[in-house]
């Protein structure tokens, strides 16, 4: 399984931070991630308009990335 992670901050408040993520439920290899994580991320952002998108990649789910 697939997993988009991002980190969101608040725009009022920008040092108030989260990390995120949603799960491809597809079987879904890196790249596609990477395509359609643009869009899921747009759809995410219209949603939340008080929070901004610092940063996002793509990973096997289970998987963490040092900071």
């Amino acid at each position: 399984m697939i997993e988009l992670f991002f980190v969101t901050c608040l725009t009022a408040s920008p040092m108030q931070c989260q990390d995120r993520s949603l799960l491809f439920t597809q079987d879904v290899g890196l790249m596609t991630c990477m395509i359609q994580g643009q869009s899921q991320l747009a759809e995410w952002k219209r949603s939340h308009p008080r929070e901004t998108i610092h940063r996002w990649g793509c990973r096997s789910r289970g998987n963490r990335i040092a900071a």
